[in-house]
Formats: structure tokens, sequence, C-alpha cells
């Protein structure tokens, strides 16, 4: 099978062996991956960082011998023990906490693991839709949980037009907030189309002038400052960010998909490229031009 490879050369596309699934593993043929932040930050970390003791000291993941923390595909082989999944299964999730990741034809994966979920795929989603929605999502959902939101709350989602901000927008909008977003001018439209009630175009209005307050400000870039947040923050307000620890777990995403096939949220796909085309992927996302996801159509039918 053809897989993104992890060298000290940077990314490189090689032949590897797909390998058979163990007794308790699943054997998935890959129809589209992602290229999150997430996976550009971790091919930046210098050398000291592949060292897995301080890895393992500073709660780093381990390095992934071939990329890709999310995939849809369909099941191609089952060991003994299965019991989730049959072969011609159609499933999604991630591969988080895993040595191998999901840029490649397959991946091989446990049925159960501590730190990353399988599903079954949304029955109204594309594998190129579908791919694009475990992480963000995700993480987006246990934030906003953790911030308890209440219905008719002033909501502020910094970072809206990205990733986790985009699936923040719509679930605090589910979740019945009065939501803010915050962006660029090319994405002001399209966060206001994801159902937040007003959009402010950081580059034209310092959100710090206005007196509005709210109830909870979600960083969804990790970027904002301390005195924009004390800005805008009503007393006793929570404040939430992607730089907290976050956790994956089965029951979220079965209630993501479920809120998918509703019509409650959809993934945001900036732009789609192929497995060969990975150096030019992770360059795009390392610009931080993007807006919602960047697809690896890896199967011809992924769309």
């Amino acid at each position: 099978m053809k897989a993104v490879i992890n060298t000290k050369h940077g990314l490189q596309l090689q032949h590897v062996e797909k390998g058979i699934p163990g007794t308790d593993e699943i054997l998935i043929r890959v129809h589209a991956a992602t290229v999150t932040a997430g996976d550009v930050i971790l091919s930046n970390l210098p050398g000291l960082m592949y060292w897995a003791p301080v890895r393992s000291l500073l709660g780093v993941p381990p390095k992934k011998t071939i990329p890709g923390h999310e995939f849809a595909g369909i099941v191609e082989a089952a060991g003994q023990h299965v019991t989730r999944f049959k072969v011609g299964d159609p499933v999604f999730g991630t591969t988080t906490g895993l040595a191998v990741g999901a840029n490649a034809d397959y991946v091989r994966l446990p049925e159960a693991w501590s730190t990353g979920v399988i599903a079954l795929k949304p029955g109204s989603l594309s594998y190129t839709q579908t791919a694009a929605l475990p992480v963000g999502a995700m993480t987006a959902l246990y934030l906003l949980r953790k911030a308890e939101i209440q219905p008719g709350e002033k909501v502020l989602i910094y970072g809206a037009s990205g990733s986790v901000g985009t699936y923040a927008v719509q679930l605090a909008r589910y979740l019945g907030a009065d939501v803010t977003g915050v962006c660029s001018t090319r994405n002001v439209e399209m966060v206001r189309s994801l159902g937040a009630n007003r959009v402010i175009d950081y580059t034209q209005e310092d959100l710090t002038q206005s007196d509005e307050a709210y109830a909870v400000v979600f960083d969804a870039v990790g970027k904002m400052l301390p005195a924009q947040r004390k800005r805008v923050l009503r007393p006793n307000g929570r404040h939430t960010t992607i730089r907290s620890a976050t956790h994956e777990d089965s029951g979220s995403l079965e209630f993501l998909r479920t809120l998918v096939d509703a019509g409650e949220i959809k993934p945001i796909i900036d732009r789609c490229f192929h497995l060969e085309q990975i150096a030019e992927a992770y360059e795009y996302v390392r610009s931080g031009r993007k807006a919602g996801n960047v697809v690896i159509q890896i199967a011809e039918d992924a769309s």
C-alpha cells in the first residue's frame, strides 16, 4: 500500500505492507483522511521532542511513523474477537495515541483503545466530509460541555473559521446560545451561515472596544490575549481554550453522528488534496490560511 512516512528528511510517500489485523483489530481501507493544525505542530517539533521519555514527561503524543489523526473508510478485514464492526462497514474515527496514522491506503486499528475512537459513518455525509468530522467536532463539543453553556447565554467564539471554531459555532447554536464569531473578512459570511448571531471581523473591528460582555469565551485557536479575554468576559464568566486538555470518547462521536444526520452540524471543507500532494497540504495548513478543514482524498470514490 501507499503511505506517507515521517522520515528525517520530511514526509515521503512510500510503499509499505498493509499487514493483517490481529484478533482484536480491524483493517480499514481509507477513503479520506485530513491534515490538521495538530498534525503540523507535531511535524515541527524539535528533534529532542522525538525522544520518547521527553514526550511522555510533557504529555506529547507519540510520533506517528504514518501521520494523520482522522479518517473515513470501509472495514476490509476484522480479527476474530472483533464484535462492534464487520467487513463492509463504513466507519470513521481517529488514530489518537497510536503510532500509526491514516495518511495511507489502509490503517490497522484496535477495535477499542483508551485514547481514540471509531464509529459507523454518518449516512448523510460523503467520506470526504466525514473524515473532517472527528477531531474538530469532538474538541469543540468537549470544551463547550466543560463551559456548561446554558440556553440564551452570550458566547464568543474566537477563531470561528477554523476546524474547531466552525464546529463550536454550530454546537453553541445547537445548545441555544447567542453566538458571536470572530474571524477575518473573507470568512465572515461563512461563519454567519453556520448560525452565528453576529460576526466580528477582527481586521476591521477591535472586539475589546465594544461594551458587549459574554458569559462564555471560547478561544478556538489558542491565540487570544489575556487582556482581550478580561475585557470581554462578564464577571463570573467562563473561559475555555483549545490549549486545554481534551478527551475523545465513543459516546461523543456517536452523538455527533446523530447531529450530522439530523442536519444540526456539518463539516466545512476548505481544500482537498491527493495523497501524492501531502507536502502541499501540510504547507497550506502551516500557512494559517485555511478555513474549516483540509482533506486528503485517498480512494477514487472518497467524495
